[in-house]
């Protein structure tokens, strides 16, 4: 399988993650909090993953493993628990009472570049990676500033809510780059299968300090104004957005390595625009444009050997 698939494979999760905006947006309208959102996203994936490991298991396909092979991994696998799952999430979308979309989005999707610097650390004697590889990633980040802005050049600073996306954007760098160590020696399936169990139970502390967001989750869900809507969404939320893709994030992390794959989260603003317009009727923009042929040309560089 040719290269072109992974990278084909790694848009389509990107495009898929660029459109939760949207349908998460609309979770929020009925009433439901982004930590909510998150534990049914993550509840509901694990018990799905967890019978199809099962299944497979039953036929035979492999066997199930309850934990890693050593404390080492998987205390990794916590981390990723932490840095793709829980905390990950409550800094991204607590950074959106306190700053700007436009801020948040610009911080959090700038982590592949981040990643690069972690990788280029992390494995400074075997990865190298070339000028023409970082200008392309350079110019895919300001690609993606050139979507996220509009044309509106005005960011207004907020301490806070600044510095918790610049917290989800290393999360998220960090995330990639333990993926890339782990995925070399255990199987897409099991991996986020843990991520998914231990994003869940490093949710606790948060519910112990906020009971009320536990106790208060049926009355929400019994008086919603279009449950069936709602369902439908979760359904693609933890279905297709969480546990797919995660799979598949994982599983060309693999094949790509940790950099070439994180560089697609630059399309993650050009995805949720074009939802956006598809969903919610907004308008397509000449900077739109502009910003679509800098990211792609920016993913064609990057894509470059040294």
């Amino acid at each position: 399988m040719g290269s072109l698939t992974y990278h084909l494979v790694a848009f389509l999760v990107v495009a898929i993650w660029g459109s939760t905006f949207v349908f998460t947006k609309l979770l929020l309208q009925e009433g439901l909090s982004p930590a909510q959102i998150f534990t049914l996203r993550f509840l509901v994936s694990y018990v799905l993953l967890t019978g199809y490991d099962l299944l497979l298991t039953h036929r035979g396909s492999h066997s199930f493993r309850l934990s890693a092979d050593s404390v080492k991994d998987e205390l990794l696998l916590v981390t990723l628990g932490i840095a793709g799952g829980s905390v990950y999430f409550l800094a991204e979308n607590t950074a959106l009472l306190y700053t700007t979309a436009t801020n948040t989005s610009l911080i959090v999707c700038s982590c592949p570049l981040f990643t690069m610097l972690l990788v280029a650390l992390a494995y400074r004697h075997t990865e190298r990676f070339s000028r023409t590889q970082m200008a392309g990633s350079l110019m895919a980040c300001a690609g993606m500033a050139v979507v996220v802005l509009n044309g509106h050049f005005v960011l207004h600073l907020s301490p806070l809510g600044d510095l918790l996306a610049f917290a989800a954007c290393l999360l998220w760098a960090v995330y990639s780059l333990v993926m890339k160590d782990l995925s070399q020696r255990y199987g897409s399936l099991f991996i986020t299968r843990k991520v998914f169990i231990y994003g869940l139970l490093t949710m606790v502390p948060y519910y112990i300090a906020c009971p009320e967001e536990v106790t208060l989750l049926p009355t929400q869900l019994s008086q919603l104004h279009a449950p069936h809507a709602v369902f439908l969404n979760l359904l693609y939320l933890t279905v297709v957005a969480s546990m797919l893709c995660y799979l598949l994030w994982g599983w060309v992390i693999k094949r790509l390595g940790a950099v070439e794959t994180t560089n697609w989260v630059y399309v993650n603003p050009l995805s949720t625009m074009l939802f956006a317009w598809w969903l919610l009727d907004e308008q397509i923009t000449l900077w739109l444009l502009l910003g679509a042929v800098l990211i792609l040309s920016g993913m064609y560089l990057c894509d470059r050997r040294p």
